[in-house]
């Protein structure tokens, strides 16, 4: 009876181990397990993003799964779930909404997992580390720029990008504290086109038809700079367009002399330095909470 009781012990044991062995499953090969959650990957910002986080953990053998939310909050918020369920071991993620992602850090949060935002950030949860180029300084950079390039004095339209992320918040923030350093410049017309080509085209549209006098755009992406320049080449209109972002396309553009400049993050570093910062908390090292990419104008 005693061996009976031992060997029922031994085995209750063992199974107790592969059940921790199971539940620690992202341990399982020895590599560090990164869950990235992107906004989308309609859009080469985020595709160079993603490009250099994959490779940088390629390199340092890390493995990655990534969730494409597809510019939709909801479903961000259950990709985020099967991350955590999948047993990550930090979650990267680029917010689709700032407010509507709340949830999905607390739930990372709840389950120990340490969070990293990258490019837009989170209004509420426990970030470890936010990664991002530093918004309020190249809106800011891009107002000055236009006040350069109309003597300090004329009308300029701001495309704005999705209401709620963070990314529009502060570039928007900047341009305006730029803009308002100059009392000849007025901003007559400021309108969401939510960082979207297509949206950027269209508004623009709309905006040159009410106003007759306008001098320069800034759009809060490049991908609205893009569709502003399409709609601005329609109407026959010469005006100053800068965008942001240093997208292929956009760079083209200005070198086009079609965009007179885009303020130039660098996506693929940013991808590149949220896996480095996930390894550096994965090995208890300490990291700041907001780490900066450096930017430049391209003009």
């Amino acid at each position: 009876m005693f061996k009976k009781l031992v060997t029922l012990g031994l085995v209750l044991l063992m199974a107790m181990g592969l059940f921790g062995c199971a539940k620690d499953g992202a341990k399982d090969d020895g590599k560090l397990k990164i869950g990235f959650a992107v906004s989308t990957q309609n859009n080469p910002f985020f595709v160079d993003m993603k490009k250099g986080l994959e490779a940088k953990a390629e390199e340092l053998d890390l493995e990655v799964l990534t969730v494409d939310a597809q510019d939709d909050a909801a479903k961000q918020l259950s990709s985020i779930e099967d991350l955590i369920m999948k047993g990550i071991d930090v979650l990267v993620v680029n917010p689709v909404d700032g407010d509507a992602v709340v949830t999905a850090i607390e739930s990372a949060n709840n389950s120990n997992i340490p969070v990293i935002t990258v490019d837009r950030g989170a209004n509420g949860g426990e970030i470890t580390a936010h990664i991002a180029s530093d918004n309020v300084a190249g809106g800011e950079m891009a107002a000055d720029f236009i006040a350069e390039k109309i003597n300090k004095a004329g009308k300029v339209v701001e495309l704005e990008g999705i209401a709620g992320t963070s990314a529009a918040r502060d570039r928007g923030k900047g341009f305006n504290q730029g803009i308002n350093k100059y009392n000849n410049i007025e901003v007559v017309a400021s309108q969401p086109a939510d960082f979207n080509r297509a949206k950027g085209m269209t508004v623009m549209e709309n905006i040159l038809q009410s106003q007759r006098d306008i001098d320069a755009v800034f759009a809060h992406n490049d991908s609205m700079a893009l569709g502003a320049m399409e709609a601005i080449e329609g109407a026959g209109r010469d005006i100053i367009i800068v965008g942001f972002d240093a997208i292929d396309d956009a760079v083209q553009a200005v070198k086009d002399g079609k965009i007179a400049a885009t303020v130039a993050q660098q996506p693929s570093l940013i991808g590149e330095m949220a896996v480095e910062t996930a390894q550096k908390i994965a090995n208890e090292e300490e990291v700041e909470e907001f780490i900066k990419v450096p930017l430049k104008l391209v003009k």
